[in-house]
């Protein structure tokens, strides 16, 4: 505030009651309807329709006295114009003459600019994904973000532009703040510039350095970095070829490498190296450590005697079957009537969990559906999970259509044609699996546990051979389920039965 104006000043001057929300504060414009607040202001521009008055379509910054109604600038009596200077588009002006369009085009141009005053080729692609998002604010949001901090986007930018930055993924791995740095590098791969890495490969990639430089005996930093180069790492790019790496899989490939720094440390200890490993010290490992603890560490004891760097002669115990307890069918039925007719429970929420509860299906698949998966046969619906696509009942069919009509995070720069049914917030991403898990538990729907429901439920009223094929499943998956059942393959009769 000045320090030349009085409280008393600055209240008769500066502040009013908005036209529009009621409240009293500082004022950003007077319209014809009043003085309004710059939220008001924000919202009013940035609305666009059919004006009832004229029948065009424009911006409807103005509202109708009689019914409250938006309309037009002209129909509303404005005297000031909210066309864009360069573009003529209407909108919210920044400066008084730019739209956040041209402007946002204007920082993009200036930040990617090699020197030659024009924007580095091999960043075209980035530059022209960009200005095409759909909400160009968000981008302008983007480039404030962290101004006055190290590794910010414009900071990121103007470093790629200039050829401080080199464009490749190893460069990005070890730049700080990793999570800015990785939605860049998501960036330039949804835009052609970066070649396409799963994104869970590249977060291991970024975090191993950092917990080889935590480990101080120079051996065991050898032995991690050898495992981690030779077995882990290959064992997420055959995941990522063949099908797609959860946040569980990146978890576990973390944890690997963890239990093998605790495990040397451990051997350490005991005045023994993993040359000199015995099976005393395996047993013992295993009889002091949890389940947890014995199942991650079993790859990295696995490649060591495999690859000699201890004694071959090593056994490892077996591994014990763990087994999670299902919701009862009561249970299950309850939780499908709640996310049915529950309004009050997010959209996202009601659709997920009703996939898992009639379709058992996993969240890491659910979260890879997209829209084509849902197939139209006249007035019935599909859900294509495997073959045949599963029927989709009333009133599921019903709100599945109209989430997709309303499909959140929509309005980032990659997701405005995003064919994901569950669209994440980073760059042409779904949702993330772990994510969503949490937040239907919170709610009160343990997944792990109405999956195993709906499950069982399917091999009771079909033969499991139908349920393996319908719903996605290995035939080796619902046998064995089948079975704990108390039941059996030999019930259902071999041949066509279409």
């Amino acid at each position: 505030m000045n320090a030349s104006r009085t409280d008393e000043q600055t209240e008769r001057w500066l502040k009013r009651t908005c036209a529009r929300c009621g409240r009293h504060g500082w004022f950003a414009a007077r319209w014809p309807d009043g003085h309004v607040c710059r939220t008001c202001a924000d919202r009013a521009v940035r609305t666009r329709g059919t004006c009832p008055g004229c029948r065009q379509e424009q911006a409807l910054p103005g509202v109708r006295f009689d019914d409250g109604v938006a309309i037009c600038a002209s129909c509303a009596g404005f005297v000031q114009s909210f066309d864009c200077s360069r573009c003529g588009v209407e909108g919210k002006l920044l400066g008084g003459r730019l739209c956040e369009r041209c402007t946002l085009t204007d920082q993009l141009t200036a930040l990617l600019d090699d020197g030659t005053d024009r924007v580095r080729p091999e960043l075209t692609p980035l530059f022209d994904l960009l200005v095409a998002m759909e909400q160009p604010r968000s981008g302008l949001a983007w480039l404030a973000m962290r101004r006055d901090q190290p590794g910010n986007a414009a900071q990121r930018l103007r470093e790629l532009a200039l050829g401080q930055l080199p464009l490749t993924h190893d460069a990005f791995h070890q730049l700080q703040p990793w999570r800015a740095a990785a939605h860049l590098e998501e960036l330039l791969m949804a835009s052609g510039v970066l070649p396409l890495i799963d994104k869970y490969i590249c977060s291991f990639q970024r975090w191993l350095p950092g917990h080889l430089a935590s480990i101080s005996d120079a051996e065991h930093v050898k032995t991690v970095r050898l495992f981690a180069t030779w077995r882990v790492l290959p064992a997420l790019r055959d995941r990522a070829e063949h099908s797609h790496i959860t946040p569980g899989v990146r978890r576990n490939a973390a944890e690997q490498i963890k239990y093998a720094t605790t495990f040397l440390h451990w051997l350490a200890t005991r005045d023994r190296t993993l040359a000199s490993c015995r099976q005393s010290d395996i047993d013992a490992w295993f009889t002091e450590n949890t389940e947890h603890g014995r199942t991650r560490l079993r790859p990295f004891l696995n490649w060591a005697i495999q690859s000699r760097r201890c004694p071959r002669s090593l056994s490892l115990p077996p591994m014990k079957a763990s087994r999670r307890a299902a919701l009862t069918e009561d249970e299950r039925l309850a939780a499908l009537r709640r996310l049915l007719t529950d309004a009050e429970i997010p959209q996202i929420l009601r659709v997920a969990g009703v996939i898992v509860l009639l379709y058992a299906q996993p969240l890491t698949r659910v979260v890879r559906l997209t829209i084509d998966d849902l197939v139209h046969d006249g007035e019935a619906l599909f859900l294509r999970l495997g073959e045949p696509p599963s029927p989709v009942p009333e009133p599921v069919a019903s709100l599945l259509l109209a989430h997709i009509e309303d499909r959140d995070n929509m309005n980032t720069a990659t997701n405005k044609a995003s064919r994901w049914l569950f669209p994440g917030r980073r760059a042409s991403q779904p949702c993330r699996p772990d994510h969503l898990s949490a937040l239907l538990n919170e709610i009160g729907i343990p997944v792990a546990a109405a999956r195993g429901a709906a499950i069982r439920q399917q091999l009771l009223e079909m033969p499991a051979p139908v349920v393996a094929d319908a719903l996605g499943y290995h035939d080796k998956t619902t046998a064995r389920l089948l079975n704990e059942g108390g039941a059996a393959w030999s019930r259902y009769a071999s041949g066509d039965h279409g």
